[in-house]
């Protein structure tokens, strides 16, 4: 691809490196960018720069928020001795729109993925367990994508707390195996933690 300006094909590079934006579609934004008045542009540019610097992770579940504790951890209407155990953030929003699950979260930041060079020392799972240990929980619900790393994910956990007295569940398989829950539709998905099942009933029939 040919440019006529050097800043253009730098501004196209950048956009590029976005997660499914190819050479194509990052000029076509560029280029809309151009068209828009120069403060549109100047607004996105800070609000990128201003989430890029301030934004935080809940010290408690890891989610993202704008203080140390996020609103969900901070809500004493919330359920907190029951944990839903997630991948990331879109997962948070996805249980979130379902409106079906009052307790609280705990983002992992990823799964096992030891083809991808991802252990369990990379995620937030140490944090988890101390949780647990400290005996104030009463349910950890899994709710990873039901793919291989998301079940290697759960299983590892389960051995780490299975010594603990707590409850452990999983959301029920109206989730497709192999499918990410974030592009679930809202009603499978709040049935799914709705009509969660036993871990352990889980483990039987894989």
């Amino acid at each position: 691809m040919e440019f006529s300006s050097k800043i253009l094909e730098k501004a196209v590079n950048e956009v590029s490196q976005l997660p499914g934006i190819g050479k194509r579609t990052a000029l076509r934004l560029v280029l809309h960018l151009l068209k828009q008045p120069v403060e549109q542009t100047r607004f996105l540019s800070e609000a990128l720069t201003t989430m890029r610097e301030e934004i935080k992770f809940c010290k408690n579940c890891h989610n993202i928020s704008d203080v140390e504790v996020c609103e969900i951890c901070h809500n004493p209407a919330r359920n907190h001795k029951i944990i839903c155990v997630v991948e990331d953030v879109r997962d948070v929003m996805a249980i979130e729109n379902t409106n079906q699950f009052k307790g609280i979260y705990h983002v992992l930041g990823g799964k096992i993925s030891p083809i991808d060079g991802v252990g369990p020392s990379q995620l937030n799972i140490t944090s988890l367990v101390e949780k647990v240990k400290l005996g104030q929980t009463e349910e950890l619900i899994f709710a990873l994508s039901s793919t291989m790393e998301g079940d290697t994910t759960n299983f590892y956990i389960f051995k780490q707390i299975k010594d603990f007295d707590i409850k452990t569940s999983t959301i029920a398989r109206g989730i497709a195996v192999g499918d990410e829950l974030e592009y679930a539709d809202e009603v499978t998905l709040g049935r799914s933690i709705l009509n969660r099942v036993p871990f352990e009933n889980s483990l039987k029939s894989s």
